[in-house]
């Protein structure tokens, strides 16, 4: 009877149910820095000698380039960090694995037991080394479309890795592709849905709020808010320092509305649309606090701005609040989800009133009943409102 093979003698029952359990089992947990820890873990029990391993995961979020999931011996949960677009051009990138893996290469091993001075440059080496690992294993992990993201084993094992070692690992891989594949796909949902209509919006469609027509009423505090003669400034200045313009201001007042409870509907041109609903605690007292904020924020930009010989941005903002119906409104083949109703009408005449009347912020008196207690509010009198029939009782905020 011939003598089985190293890579035989390692593919044992216990390494088997790792694949079994990467395929069969991950299925209820949704994250995959949490199925990567347990990965790891799995395999150091199977006999694999693992000391270090990381999956970096190209995202392309908004905001950052990707994700780099650390996990080390000892570890029960992964380490997630987000990697930022410009990582390409520093030293932690250039003549990295992960530059190289990016570049084309199939694999990149490196014998971390050897001289330094006769392996590969760079810092992430020499880091490994000094923490006693001695060999290191990088390979691309393929997603659908020849995409490419990059998953990594390290061990300490004098030595280093075995061949059969990394037959077994090299194993895993394309169910690891598929696995993280439909992990990233959800996220990207999620993110794509949270970046374009909002997190409490996205939440809904995720859940199954997809018909036309479909919503809910909701009692909220509706702000508008619009920029004052933006169309002159779009016509006299460059459409890169529009842009640049426009994503400040939109930064400016975007984050406190976040920070407090808030949620951006849409961008309008140079308008935005946010609603707090009444079902937080203290809504209306949150929607000014961020509106003080963003007055600052707006203060600290123009000066910023000032500096470059850019025109100061102006604006408005109407403030109001009531029932609107929050849900799903278009053509058959193209929603947007949002709200509407009267509530929603009166706080973009609002917003329309503030250059008439001077004042950056004007409130409504329902929504002044909410905070007058607990807010400096100017009473500027009743005033006729643009499509309702009675004069309405207005307020300042001046933050």
């Amino acid at each position: 009877m011939n003598a089985p093979s190293n890579i035989d003698a390692v593919t044992t029952p216990s390494d088997s149910d790792v694949v079994h359990w990467l395929t069969n089992h991950t299925r209820d947990e949704r994250f995959i820095d949490n199925i990567f820890a347990e990965l790891c873990v799995r395999l150091q029990r199977a006999g694999i000698p693992l000391k270090r391993a990381s999956l970096h995961l190209l995202i392309y979020h908004p905001q950052w380039l990707g994700a780099r999931i650390m996990w080390s011996d000892g570890m029960h949960e992964a380490e997630m960090e987000r990697v930022d677009y410009d990582v390409r051009g520093r030293s932690e990138y250039i003549g990295s694995p992960a530059n190289e893996i990016h570049d084309g290469a199939g694999e990149v091993r490196e014998n971390l037991e050897r001289d330094a001075a006769l392996g590969r440059k760079h810092a992430l080496y020499d880091e490994m080394r000094a923490k006693g690992l001695t060999d290191y294993v990088a390979w691309p992990l393929y997603h659908t479309l020849g995409k490419r993201h990059i998953v990594t084993f390290a061990t300490d094992r004098p030595g280093g890795f075995t061949e059969a070692h990394l037959a077994n690992l090299a194993r895993l891989l394309p169910v690891l592709a598929l696995v993280s594949e439909i992990r990233m796909k959800n996220r990207l949902a999620r993110t794509l849905l949270e970046t374009y209509v909002g997190s409490h919006a996205g939440e809904l469609i995720l859940a199954g709020a997809t018909r036309r027509g479909a919503g809910t009423t909701v009692r909220a505090a509706i702000m508008i808010c619009d920029l004052r003669d933006f169309t002159k400034i779009s016509d006299n200045w460059p459409r890169d320092d529009v842009i640049d313009l426009l994503n400040g201001y939109f930064d400016a007042m975007s984050e406190p509305i976040a920070r407090h409870g808030g949620e951006i509907l849409k961008f309008i041109g140079d308008g935005l649309l946010a609603i707090f609903p009444l079902s937080q605690p203290q809504a209306c007292a949150n929607l000014l606090k961020a509106v003080a904020e963003a007055r600052q924020s707006m203060i600290a930009l123009n000066e910023e701005n000032g500096k470059t010989g850019r025109a100061p941005l102006n604006y408005g903002i109407g403030i109001h609040v009531g029932d609107v119906m929050y849900g799903n409104i278009g053509s058959r083949s193209r929603l947007d989800f949002t709200v509407i109703g009267p509530a929603v009408n009166m706080a973009s005449r609002l917003e329309a009133l503030t250059k008439q009347l001077g004042r950056p912020v004007l409130l409504s008196r329902a929504f002044a009943d909410f905070v007058k207690d607990d807010f400096d509010l100017e009473r500027i009198g009743e005033h006729a409102v643009r499509g309702f029939s009675d004069p309405i009782e207005l307020f300042a905020y001046h933050g």
